[in-house]
C-alpha cells in the first residue's frame, strides 16, 4: 500500500467503513435539501391544501378568495389580508347541481380548504373575512 520511506506506491484505499460513513452522511443532506428547496412553487400556489392550477383570485377589503381546478376537482380557500388574531371566516364552494361544501369558524390565517368534484361542471364561491366577503358567481364553466 505504502512505502514510508519510498513515497506512496498507488492510490489509497478506503476501508469499508469510510465508504458506509459518507454515504450515511449524503442521505440526510440531500434529504435536508429537498425540504428546504421544495417544489417549484409560485405566490400564487400558495395555499396549502389545494392542489391544481389558480383559475381565479378576488380580492376583497379584508382578505383573498382563491380557487383552484385541477381536472376533476375544484377547491377554495378564503386567506386574510393581515393574518394574526383571530375572527371569523368562511369560504363555501358549490358546483352546478350539487351541495354546498362550508368551512367556517374563527381562525387566524385561512378558511378552507373546501373542495368538489367539478369534472365538466360550474362552480361558484363565496369566501369572507370579519364581515367582508366576495363571491364569482358560476365559473369554470
Amino acid at each position: 500500500m505504502f512505502d514510508r520511506t519510498a513515497g506512496t506506491r498507488g492510490p489509497r484505499r478506503r476501508s469499508r467503513h469510510e465508504g458506509v460513513a459518507a454515504r450515511l452522511l449524503v442521505v440526510p443532506l440531500l434529504a435536508g435539501l429537498v425540504l428546504l428547496i421544495g417544489a417549484p412553487a409560485t405566490a400564487a400556489q400558495a395555499a396549502p391544501g389545494c392542489s391544481g392550477r389558480p383559475a381565479k383570485t378576488i380580492t376583497f377589503a379584508t382578505g383573498e378568495l382563491r380557487v383552484y381546478k385541477s381536472r376533476a376537482h375544484a377547491c377554495a380557500v378564503t386567506v386574510a389580508r393581515k393574518p394574526g388574531k383571530r375572527r371569523a371566516m368562511s369560504v363555501t364552494l358549490q358546483p352546478r347541481g350539487g351541495r354546498v361544501v362550508k368551512d367556517s369558524g374563527s381562525f387566524t390565517q385561512m378558511a378552507g380548504p373546501v373542495t368538489v368534484n367539478a369534472l365538466n361542471r360550474c362552480v361558484r364561491a363565496t369566501g369572507a373575512v370579519a364581515g367582508k366577503s366576495a363571491a364569482t358567481g358560476w365559473i369554470l364553466c
